[in-house]
């Protein structure tokens, strides 16, 4: 059983140590649990895969009625979940974070069935911190985790990335028609995260006009904001591709000259795999501030350009320089190919199945 949701930084890691463990393992049974009203519970049947869905919520940062409801929500999901468990009755449970992971890591740890858990950031979430507690083993991007989880069961892996996003390097015309890409123009992506981020959609749609008289621009402005700027560009054309979410991006990346993201730890991974020249926007509503932690640990190594959010006014300059200087491009293409750990997945499935299959 995997649990882990809210965003796609939390769900596609689950999804790839699902897809490597039933690659070993055919005819083993997977069950995803998840939010109720999450992503998600899109995402994961999507994948093939079956979901429960559970009702429970993270805390609202701002003082609401609704934190109120939360440990009820919780605890009913904990008893769902041990429900579940004796269900299911699965060999181990595999957490990849945010709230959604909780109730199911608990009750698994409750009824002493093995626990996995996989952190993407340089900064756990509260969840894998609390967590960390019940799991055998600890998967993790980053050194120095051990300030925040038991050293003991920390296990250095890399983040698990999509295995499409290894294995798609060449261009693909019918990828290129489905998003409008003109092959003879060289190609911006814009992805803001799975639910949207504000300031770098206004930043974009403030240069869509100079953008596309230099390139193509595939934007994927977030579900949260997509019915904002569908109303402004009402219709798809030649060049300019907008959309609120692609599950399938990775076929995008080879066609992709520079990528305009987020700072999140899977993102990262991924962008490595696929040797993007970058520019990231880190935000800074998350905890310890650690997407700008992610971004300048990059730039040290020359593999991204990283602007924060209060510089946003300089993006214009940084993207015209990169689209009409190849070198620069080649130059972080390179230095972030060589922060890439491709086989992340079948390391964190190796652990798992040594563990389990003993």
């Amino acid at each position: 059983m995997l649990s882990g949701g809210g965003t796609g930084g939390h769900i596609f890691p689950a999804l790839s140590i699902a897809d490597e463990l039933k690659r070993r393992l055919p005819e083993a049974k997977f069950l995803f649990v998840g939010a109720l009203g999450r992503m998600e519970m899109t995402q994961i049947p999507n994948a093939g895969y079956e979901i429960v869905g559970l009702p429970i919520t993270g805390l609202q940062r701002s003082f609401s009625l609704k934190n109120f409801l939360v440990p009820f929500k919780l605890l009913y999901s904990i008893v769902k979940s041990i429900a579940l468990l004796r269900h299911f009755k699965p060999n181990a449970v595999i957490g990849t974070g945010g709230f959604a992971s909780g109730p199911l890591v608990m009750a698994a740890g409750l009824l002493n069935i093995p626990v996995f858990l996989q952190e993407q950031n340089s900064y756990p979430g509260i969840v894998n911190r609390w967590a960390g507690r019940f799991a055998r083993k600890i998967f993790v991007a980053y050194e120095g985790m051990d300030k925040y989880l038991p050293a003991e069961k920390i296990l250095i892996t890399g983040n698990p990335i999509r295995a499409e996003i290894v294995t798609t390097k060449q261009k693909d015309p019918k990828v290129a028609a489905k998003f409008l890409i003109d092959p003879s123009k060289p190609t911006v992506l814009v992805v803001g995260g799975s639910l949207g981020a504000r300031s770098i959609n206004q930043a974009i749609d403030s240069l869509v006009n100079e953008i596309q008289e230099k390139a193509n621009l595939v934007w994927i402005c977030g579900k949260i904001y997509f019915d904002t700027y569908r109303k402004k560009y009402p219709i798809n054309k030649s060049r300019f591709y907008l959309d609120a979410f692609a599950a399938d991006l990775y076929e995008v990346y080879p066609w992709a000259e520079i990528v305009i993201s987020r700072a999140g730890a899977g993102t990262l991974s991924e962008l490595s795999a696929a040797g993007k020249a970058c520019i990231l926007i880190p935000s800074p509503n998350v905890a310890e501030n650690h997407q700008l932690k992610n971004a300048k640990a990059f730039a040290e190594k020359k593999a991204a350009i990283v602007i924060e959010e209060k510089n946003l006014s300089s993006l214009k300059d940084t993207l015209m320089m990169l689209l009409t200087s190849a070198e620069a491009r080649v130059q972080l293409e390179q230095n972030i190919k060589l922060l890439a750990k491709p086989d992340a997945t079948q390391k964190i499935a190796d652990e798992i199945l040594k563990a389990v299959i003993a």
